[in-house]
């Protein structure tokens, strides 16, 4: 079965976004591992707001959604949205159980973009199988936080840790069941 990766940055303080919705704190600077990551993944599952704040970003920089992401199958979770782009596909309705559906269809793993509303949903449900958190040197003070409305403790494992020289620390879990 494909793994569902909820990969994002993070503050120190725990902010996925500032106040404001902005993420300008992200660093950009260098790869981070991305290359890596793009490698085992071939799709994407990304709910409304991060759907419509990407096409954004996408239309203002060129075509690029992020530098370097491979061409990945796009999910866009919302009960909402009407009509996604050509290639995406709308999920709506029982949105959980299609995407344990999903997971277990053949194919790479998939990544969790958010956003955090998404997240949460995802996580309660136990779908999320490991976390890749990018955690930046930096306290937002407040902000969107990564984790809230959990009910219940998530024991994890620690896959991978590296430290980058600009204060970057890369931190990878898997969720034990």
């Amino acid at each position: 079965m494909r793994k569902l990766i909820l990969g994002l940055a993070v503050t120190l303080d725990g902010y996925i976004e500032g106040p404001n919705g902005e993420y300008d704190w992200c660093f950009t600077d260098q790869d981070y591992g991305l290359n890596e990551f793009y490698e085992r993944i071939d799709a994407m599952f990304i709910g409304r707001k991060s759907y419509e704040t990407l096409q954004k970003h996408v239309a203002e920089h060129g075509g690029e959604a992020v530098p370097g992401m491979p061409p990945l199958q796009e999910y866009v979770f919302s009960n909402t949205l009407q009509q996604v782009k050509d290639g995406a596909v709308l999920v709506s309705g029982d949105s959980m159980l299609e995407a344990q559906r999903l997971k277990e269809m053949p194919g790479k793993d998939i990544w969790l973009f958010g956003g955090a509303s998404l997240n949460e949903v995802m996580m309660k449900a136990g779908l999320v199988d490991e976390l890749w958190l990018s955690v930046h040197p930096i306290l937002l003070g407040s902000g969107r936080p990564l984790f809230t409305g959990q009910d219940h403790r998530s024991q994890l494992t620690l896959l991978e840790s590296k430290t980058y020289e600009t204060g970057l620390v890369s931190l990878r879990y898997d969720i034990l069941r």
